[in-house]
């Protein structure tokens, strides 16, 4: 509870908007009287009238005669306060300040833990992400967003799109969870993108390392769980407008929300559209296989794209049951930078300069369609959760029908289209055999099944079934020293289906004649996986310093594209061919975190060390298949170290400053790349924030200036065919403030922000277009509103 009073800012002002004749509504905030920050959760008790405090620690009280009216202010962690308001015509504004209660403190250091203190008793290394930095730092995408985190970047494919990597590890070795539900679509694909709305998401966990043990296969690097946005708070109706534009590829993006609760029945929706053309890079052209193509504009040709979200959630309190269905549906079009499609496009009859805002081919559409549910329980002392999920995520990826090699001219643009469907069933019972023990046991089932089309052929249609049982045990050895321990064993069936090329090829027979065959490109095979994960670890706490120590095993099933694919990657202008002989992925790791945190400053050190006994990556081979190099999935041993350091301090009351710092070292053990690194490894990297807090100003609330400084060292450790990429230096601005335009409203909250300062041309090493040496977006100004519609 220390945590929250530490960060809690709280204002009480009053004042009363007429209702009808004589009835007037008292509005209001409560703050902390030593930090100034806003209190969720106060009871504002009067006779016959009562509130408590939100988030932000406004009240409203409607249906007030005029009059004289006592309220008393209370709060668990503060001492109560009784003020008189005197409701008439005009209303004076009044500001109250609760000071904490030591006596109350301890109390709930008896009886109740605050989620801050519960983060430093488990020894698990995790990151907590606030709504206020996701809105502070909002970028294009919601992994974009997150890539300020120490430990996690991105893979980046053009101006929209991206997927995570923690701690240099990414596609599948990344769990994603939303709401308890795994996010499931096409996560092996260099150019598919995360297809997640960030608009409405207010916290997030990001697990660094092993996190097998709850989530199963797929989380073997590591975990971004988004959780489920604290139930509305009775009798409230709320909502907000996000207005979003930028300058570097003209995107407009407006999402709006409403969500409103009763009694126990609650809702919430958001509509999401964003609208963007061809990016900016700070060059004229792309020199991409000696050949060089011009850019128009600086535009990187049919990088446009379109998105459209809308989500919906109905759910259920009670003091012993709550539950939640939420539907949502993603729908995007995105184009490819034309020339990183092979190289047909010196021949193409395509104007791909005829305008920036043009989707023309190669481009894909998405459509990511959920329906979760998420019940809790209650039976004495036992929780017991359920996790429902269905997802259906549709791709199709368009491209001009070009023929190669025995294919004749393709009959229209749909070169591949993935359908696939999963099934999602958790559940786990959380409960206290003594006063010492928090037990979590539970079972994780999935089933997915994979449907292909188009013309062109690179994985297989196939089923999957997972199944796994987990157990573990936080042990309070005592108050300040806590011990994890658990285990899980999961089993896996992959079923893939047979597929034969739609055209004829020949080939060559013993006797020297020739036939003309549909050539087998995958068969009918099922195979099967089991295995165990474990993990343990000891978190001490020392006064204002906490240790934590975590061993862990984890493991990976083989994905269909690693066990069966057999096509032409024209994205990747490659031949893709899988191996059946795959064993699962097992990763052993260490993990240590070290943090000291006091009111004037806070360090860090999170370091890692590695072991995987049989990485699966795609090798490239000295073979070719019809001019296109020939790619095989196989495994190797890995060793890998690093991990992030962070400090932060407060200088006189308003100045900020933030530092971090992160590095991956790979070293493939054995294997035909025997000494290289592990591709799309990123760099050593450090950010360097400074953030100024100004008094108001005129109508301008709480301003706000952050400058964040990148630096970027050279990767030189590479896997053929990557290329070297050269270090660089990044320079961001942002300015945040609060406007209060209407009277008796939420402020609008505003953000511009300058990415890119300098129009510095450099290169992401981990980026997908990198490959054909694009350089990075150029200066981008961006500004974006934030606009309550009702707060009540």
């Amino acid at each position: 509870m220390s945590y929250k009073i530490l960060s809690v800012w709280l204002c009480f002002s009053l004042c009363s908007i007429a209702f009808a004749q004589n009835s007037f509504q008292i509005k209001g905030f409560v703050r902390n009287a030593n930090t100034l920050q806003p209190i969720e959760g106060a009871n504002i008790v009067g006779e016959g009238l009562f509130s408590i405090s939100s988030v932000a620690g406004a009240f409203t009280i409607k249906n007030v005669d005029e009059g004289t009216y006592s309220f008393t202010i209370s709060h668990i962690s503060y001492a109560p306060k009784t003020v008189t308001v005197i409701v008439e015509s005009e209303i004076e504004i009044v500001q109250v300040y609760l000071n904490e209660s030591s006596t109350v403190l301890e109390e709930v250091e008896v009886h109740g833990k605050s989620k801050y203190r519960k983060v430093k008793e488990t020894p698990i290394v995790s990151h907590t992400v606030s709504k206020e930095f996701l809105d502070k730092n909002r970028e294009n995408s919601l992994m974009q967003t997150l890539s300020k985190i120490p430990g996690v970047s991105t893979i980046n494919i053009g101006s929209g799109q991206s997927k995570p990597v923690i701690r240099g590890l990414g596609f599948n070795r990344v769990a994603v969870i939303q709401n308890g539900i795994k996010h499931e679509a096409q996560q092996w694909g260099n150019d598919h993108g995360l297809e997640i709305d960030q608009y409405g998401i207010e916290n997030i966990q990001i697990i660094k390392g092993p996190a097998s043990l709850v989530y199963g296969s797929d989380a073997i690097a590591g975990v971004v769980d988004i959780q489920p946005n604290k139930i509305p708070l009775q009798n409230s109706f709320n909502g907000e407008v996000n207005i979003l534009g930028e300058s570097n590829n003209n995107l407009l993006g407006i999402s709006t929300s409403i969500e409103a609760r009763k009694e126990k029945w609650f809702y919430r929706g958001r509509l999401t559209y964003r609208d963007y053309g061809d990016y900016k890079v700070p060059t004229d052209k792309i020199n991409y296989e000696n050949y060089i193509f011009e850019l128009q504009d600086n535009n990187l040709r049919n990088t446009a794209g379109k998105e459209a979200n809308a989500s919906f959630s109905v759910g259920y309190v009670s003091d012993y049951i709550k539950s939640e269905t939420f539907f949502s549906t993603v729908n995007a079009k995105n184009g490819f930078f034309a020339n990183a499609h092979g190289l047909e496009v010196r021949t193409s009859s395509i104007d791909y300069d005829r305008s920036n805002k043009d989707i023309d081919l190669p481009f894909h559409k998405v459509n990511h369609f959920k329906i979760m549910n998420n019940t809790s329980v209650i039976m004495g002392k036992h929780t017991f959760y359920f996790d429902l999920g269905y997802q259906k995520n549709h791709r199709k990826e368009h491209s001009e029908p070009v023929p190669h090699g025995y294919m004749p001219k393709p009959p229209n643009s749909k070169e591949r289209e993935f359908n696939k469907n999963t099934y999602s069933l958790n559940m786990r019972d959380a409960f206290k055999p003594n006063k010492h023990h928090d037990v979590v046991a539970g079972i994780n089932v999935e089933y997915q099944d994979n449907n292909i089309g188009g013309w062109g052929f690179l994985i297989p249609e196939y089923n999957r079934f997972t199944i796994g049982v987990f157990a573990y045990d936080q042990f309070e050895i005592h108050p300040n020293l806590h011990f994890l321990a658990g285990i899980r064993y999961d089993y896996g069936l992959v079923d893939t289906k047979s597929y034969y090329d739609w055209f004829l090829s020949t080939t060559n027979n013993n006797d020297g004649s020739k036939s003309y065959i549909y050539l087998q490109r995958a068969q009918n095979k099922t195979l099967d996986f089991g295995n165990i994960s474990a993990s343990a670890g000891l978190s001490y706490i020392q006064k204002n310093t906490t240790y934590k120590l975590n061993i862990g095993k984890s493991f990976r099933m083989p994905l269909a594209n690693e066990l069966a694919s057999d096509g032409v990657n024209y994205h990747m202008y490659r031949f893709e061919k899988g191996n059946l002989d795959l064993d699962p992925e097992e990763s052993y790791q260490l993990d240590i975190d070290i943090d000291h945190t006091t009111k004037q400053f806070s360090v860090g050190i999170s370091p890692f060390v590695n072991f995987f006994e049989n990485y699966i990556y795609l090798n490239p081979t000295s073979n070719y298949y019809e001019t296109l190099q020939i790619y095989e999935y196989t495994q190797a041993k890995i060793f890998r170290f690093g991990g992030e350091v962070r400090a932060s301090t407060t200088l006189f009351k308003n100045l900020q400053l933030d530092a971090s710092a992160e590095y991956v070292y790979s070293k493939q053990t054995s294997g035909a790349k025997k000494n290289f690194t592990l591709p799309f490894s990123p760099p050593l990297s450090g950010l360097f924030s400074a953030n100024y807090q100004f008094k108001d100003f005129l109508f301008l609330a709480k301003p706000k200036l952050i400058a964040d400084f990148r630096i970027t060292a050279a990767q030189n450790e590479i896997v053929p065919p990557e290329e070297k990429t050269e270090g660089y230096q990044i320079l961001n601005m942002s300015f945040l403030t609060k406007m209060a335009i209407f009277k008796n409203n939420q402020p609008i909250e505003i953000r511009v922000k300058l990415n890119n300062v300098f129009n510095t041309k450099y290169y992401n090493h981990t980026s997908f277009y990198r490959l054909i040496d694009v350089p990075e977006a150029g200066r981008n100004l961006s500004i974006s509103l934030t606009i309550p519609l009702i707060n009540n």
